[in-house]
């Protein structure tokens, strides 16, 4: 076997493009790849047409998220033909449903647990002496949570992974086919990888995956974690999306004593019809819903409250569509996300009569977004007189503005000469700032 010095190595010569699609967990896992592809030699640039491969970590929680993935791939051989093509994540995971989906532009496909294996495949693929073009296993028999540490975060904030997959079977979710079924790291790795962080500067952490609140280590679970967090000189921790029916008394009430807590909720509701909730299959009433809302107002001072909200669901009528719009009214959150509902293969939601119109979710989509500005200024509104913890993120370099966020996900931008305030936090009067 012919061997290299380290400087003379093919692979040190390998330069990748890599872009990741979708959600916190899919950000993190391509800032997990690309840290471990420099540690092996292989050069990040910054433009496709400087490399000679493309990781495309996809995403495919809309038909929407698909046709991105399609025409990122397919500009990048506009603009380089030579490259070399990688399509991973979840629309690579689910490659079987996708009817539609152009393959011609891609020469390799890796699924969501081979991915974080990317180097085991790229030797053999760079030099083309294997023509296997899938490596795609069965996501649903993966019982064990992959632990990948990321040792050079490159964000201020930085998204620590504690579990995988989801146990819902929601009636429009094709993600538990992208993702498996839960499973959950070790505290143990949580708390190394924090201690990761802290050696790189950083002062706050998002805990994310598919489905927090199915953390379950050994019979430990979400608040067990939290609690072991605590503990650590981590400065300020937050979560990452909750359901409504996960979020109880104990939590609420651990929480609401915690000096290193963001009081910041993205609650994952989606709708506000109980007969819409009941079709999506989603465990919860629009009752609970306002229960814990108003709980966590009481709990928590000006706690960010966000959202997701689908409209268009199969069989929502205008009365229907009229209910969530008043209930999101009433409810007052800090903001909301909404999507039209999106037809996922192999998902029963695909298969329903009632499907509507995308003109209808349109317009929909709009009314939501409407008032999702309307709340959100009296939020910002709330907090305009306020002393705030921010932690400081990176400079411009095209305004030469640093951006800033509170503790409750208020963002702020200003100028300084100082270019190393970077990971640092300060205590501000949000009255002397322009509140986002």
């Amino acid at each position: 076997m012919k061997t290299y010095h380290p400087k003379f190595h093919p692979k040190f010569h390998s330069k990748f493009y890599l872009k990741s699609l979708g959600c916190k967990q899919n950000q993190l896992e391509g800032q997990i790849i690309q840290d471990n592809l420099e540690a092996l030699g292989y050069e990040f640039v910054e433009n496709p047409k400087n490399a000679n491969f493309y990781i495309l970590n996809s995403c495919s929680v809309t038909a929407h998220s698909d046709s991105e993935a399609n025409y990122l791939l397919n500009q990048a051989k506009k603009l380089n033909p030579d490259i070399k093509t990688i399509l991973t994540g979840c629309c690579a995971q689910t490659y079987k449903n996708k009817k539609n989906f152009d393959f011609s532009n891609i020469d390799l496909i890796l699924g969501n647990s081979e991915k974080l294996e990317i180097e085991k495949y790229l030797e053999d693929f760079l030099n083309q002496k294997n023509k296997e073009k899938f490596f795609v296993g069965d996501i649903l028999k993966t019982k064990e949570f992959q632990n990948k540490f990321l040792y050079h975060p490159k964000s201020t904030r930085m998204n620590i992974k504690i579990q995988d997959g989801c146990n819902n079977r929601c009636s429009y979710c094709t993600i538990p086919l992208a993702r498996g079924n839960s499973r959950s790291n070790k505290i143990e790795n949580i708390i190394k990888q924090i201690d990761i962080a802290i050696q790189n500067n950083i002062k706050e952490i998002v805990l994310t995956g598919i489905h927090i609140s199915q953390f379950d280590d050994e019979g430990k679970n979400l608040l067990d974690l939290i609690k072991e967090i605590e503990k650590t000189p981590l400065q300020r921790y937050r979560l990452g999306s909750l359901y409504i029916n996960e979020i109880d008394d104990n939590m609420i009430e651990f929480l609401s004593k915690s000096e290193k807590f963001c009081p910041h909720f993205h609650l994952s509701l989606q709708s506000l019809c109980d007969k819409t909730l009941a079709q999506m299959n989603r465990k919860y009433s629009v009752d609970d819903v306002f229960d814990v809302v108003k709980k966590l107002k009481e709990s928590f001072h000006l706690p960010y409250l966000g959202s997701d909200i689908i409209v268009g669901f199969p069989n929502e009528t205008q009365d229907d569509f009229k209910t969530t719009y008043n209930n999101l009214a009433k409810l007052e959150l800090s903001k909301i996300h909404c999507f039209p509902f999106s037809k996922r293969e192999n998902t029963p939601a695909y298969f329903m009569d009632g499907q509507i119109q995308d003109s209808i979710k349109t317009q929909r989509v709009k009314k939501i977004m409407e008032l999702s500005e309307i709340l959100h200024k009296k939020f910002l509104d709330k907090n305009k007189n306020e002393k705030a913890q921010i932690l400081i993120q990176k400079k411009s370099q095209k305004t030469g503005l640093y951006s800033a966020i509170t503790k409750n996900y208020i963002k702020i931008y200003f100028k300084s000469e100082d270019d190393n305030l970077r990971h640092t936090l300060k205590t501000v009067d949000l009255s002397q700032f322009e509140l986002h």
